[in-house]
């Protein structure tokens, strides 16, 4: 009986649709289009900012959101020695993505699509980080980026971000939460600066430990916490120094240089062989690059630019160079749209993003051990405004009381020399 049933409504539902179909003038079934097949393809120049298109989540709030590599801008630009602006970076690198879709997403260099393979690649907004005080700045960095790669781990593995900053400080809490998984990190910094210099090398008569950590001393912080190994690389070094002194430093730090000559004197394919020498390829590593790594003819719009940098075409060639390496994280830092011209330094930043995604899906999944338990960095509560209010209101108090009580005890004494000198 009850099959029966089911039978007569499947029938009815049949012949309901069927009734519904369009039909041309010569009686063939013509088919409905999708919503989707009509309206849900853009031209570059459409549709809301995502970095390439790419399907967007406020991953922070979501630990339900699944994805193999995630894009992550973070806007904070207050560890700046000069030109402050970086916290629009992320926002001007998306806008400069607009022109990447999947469909034309295909990296002829790479011969590989990083859109069109085995990863969900996911826009997941930005760190909200506050541009109002440093200490609290990078407390909320650092628990973002551990919840990020935390919360959102499988059974296999963690997913990996390309971190958009911002300035090049943002480097320090992500290694901080890789450190976590993987234990030390080796690191390629791409950058005209060394980025190692020790607190000294910044003097103040003001001074705080907050104030130690900046955008040009946060390797050195990463050093002093135990997040580097000894296998580091810098590319496109020509910053001006303090004195040999720099140097030391960064040999005690374990970094090999590599200057911004060396790409013309010893060619791409050097700078390439050197790097891979340097690092063990199946070991986690970092890539980081600083924009200020080109020339400012092509990376106006930076904080700290220095001339006789490299050119796009040579960044782009070692960046394809290093993909046989395994890469747990990476960054493109120091974008300053407001000393940019016609998106050039926004565009450059843009393609670095993409040949970074391309190397991290063309590797394939991760095959490291890590840590399945990583314990997060506990959340520090800001004071309560109102429970500081009732403090103050306290103190007010008890303050009120003892100036009162000072009172009384100056009119008693007053009251005393007077009673004297008239006994007199």
């Amino acid at each position: 009986m009850l099959l029966n049933s089911l039978y007569t409504v499947a029938l009815h539902l049949v012949a309901l649709c069927a009734a519904h179909k369009p039909h041309s003038e010569e009686g063939t079934v013509m088919v409905e289009p999708l919503l989707h097949e009509m309206w849900g393809q853009y031209w570059p120049f459409q549709g809301i900012n995502t970095f390439a298109h790419l399907e967007h989540e406020t991953c922070l709030v979501n630990r339900n959101a699944k994805y193999d590599v995630g894009i992550i801008g973070v806007p904070f630009d207050t560890a700046t020695s000069y030109r402050s602006g970086a916290r629009f970076g992320p926002r001007a690198v998306r806008a400069a993505l607009q022109r990447q879709t999947s469909i034309r997403g295909y990296n002829p260099r790479a011969n590989f699509n990083p859109y069109q393979s085995w990863a969900t690649i996911m826009d997941c907004g930005d760190i909200p980080v506050t541009p109002m005080d440093n200490e609290l700045a990078f407390q909320q960095m650092t628990m973002a980026f551990e919840e990020l790669l935390f919360e959102h781990s499988s059974e296999s593995q963690p997913p990996r971000y390309v971190a958009v900053g911002g300035d090049h400080s943002i480097l320090l809490p992500h290694l901080r939460a890789l450190h976590k998984l993987y234990g030390p990190l080796n690191i390629i910094h791409f950058d005209a600066h060394l980025d190692t210099w020790k607190p000294d090398k910044y003097p103040s008569f003001w001074h705080t430990p907050q104030s130690e950590v900046n955008h040009g001393s946060m390797l050195w912080k990463a050093y002093e916490e135990g997040l580097t190994t000894n296998k580091n690389v810098h590319a496109g070094l020509r910053t001006k120094l303090s004195g040999p002194g720099d140097l030391e430093d960064d040999d005690e730090q374990h970094w090999l240089r590599i200057s911004a000559d060396d790409v013309w004197l010893g060619g791409v394919q050097e700078v390439v062989k050197t790097i891979m020498k340097r690092v063990p390829k199946d070991t986690p590593t970092y890539i980081s690059v600083d924009i200020d790594v080109l020339d400012p003819g092509f990376g106006s719009g930076t904080g700290t630019q220095e001339p006789g940098g490299w050119l796009p075409r040579e960044l782009i060639y070692v960046l394809r160079g290093l993909e046989d390496l395994t890469i747990v994280g990476a960054d493109v830092v120091e974008v300053n749209p407001d000393f940019d011209h016609a998106e050039i330094t926004s565009t450059n930043a843009a393609q670095v993003v993409f040949e970074l995604l391309t190397s991290i899906v063309k590797k394939g999944p991760l095959q490291l051990p890590f840590n399945k338990e990583p314990k997060k960095t506990p959340f520090k509560p800001q004071n309560d405004p109102i429970q500081n209010s009732q403090e103050y209101e306290q103190k007010l108090e008890s303050l009120n009381m003892e100036l009162k009580s000072v009172e009384e005890l100056k009119s008693k004494l007053l009251h005393q020399l007077r009673s004297l000198q008239d006994s007199n």
